[in-house]
């Protein structure tokens, strides 16, 4: 399976995640190594539009066949417009059919490459559009609420008491892992009623997008 690793070079949250040094190393490379490791992936292409990005991913492994155009990398760009791009390009300039593909995020580092075969074995095994990886939420969604300009609470839910034992589990895609069949996003969608999740544990789960999480992230891979 080829495997897609998106990957730009702006950044609002964190200026430069993507090759910040994490624990010493480009933070983009764990994805990288674990997409190396997967014994079910077989080509892994960086999209990007940075240039400094491309040569990372080069030298840690990845394929970088072209840039990312502009249009495609700025805060209001779709990440579903980015991948139709990227599998129809690969496709018109390989002569090859791309008929599923799966997307890592460079900023899930701790997601290990375990974690990407049992994914795809989902997929394979199901005959899934596609497999999402999901982590389970630690409190019941019904507790959130909306806050307005005013500081005022707002609910998003029926206001009910009682206690978390009494709900039953909610769970969040984590962004680690999305693999899909190209027929359903070429439509623009990520679920069909073949859609199914992989979850993963916390730890794994970790998404860096401001320095709190990367420093969490740091903390774990000292710790292990």
């Amino acid at each position: 399976m080829i495997a897609i690793i998106p990957a730009r070079g702006g950044s609002k949250g964190l200026k430069g995640k993507n090759i910040k040094l994490l624990d010493g190393k480009p933070m983009i490379a764990y994805t990288i190594e674990a997409a190396k490791k997967s014994n079910k992936i077989d080509r892994i292409i960086v999209s990007t539009d940075s240039k400094e990005i491309a040569e990372v991913a080069i030298k840690f492994g990845a394929e970088v066949p072209f840039i990312r155009p502009v249009h495609l990398a700025s805060d209001n760009a779709l990440a579903v417009d980015n991948y139709i791009y990227t599998i129809d390009r690969l496709n018109n300039e390989n002569d090859i059919q791309i008929e599923q593909f799966i997307v890592l995020q460079p900023t899930s580092p701790l997601r290990s490459s375990v974690n990407i075969d049992e994914a795809i074995e989902v997929f394979e095994t199901k005959d899934a559009d596609s497999v999402i990886s999901f982590c389970k939420e630690s409190h019941p969604i019904k507790w959130h609420k909306n806050i307005d300009n005013e500081g005022l609470i707002v609910s998003i839910f029926e206001d009910r008491t009682g206690n978390r034992q009494e709900e039953s589990p909610s769970y969040y895609p984590n962004g680690a892992i999305f693999i899909f069949k190209y027929s359903l996003l070429k439509s623009r969608k990520y679920y069909s009623k073949k859609s199914y999740a992989y979850v993963m544990n916390r730890l794994n789960s970790v998404d860096v997008d401001v320095i709190e999480d990367f420093e969490y992230a740091e903390f774990l891979l000292n710790k292990n």
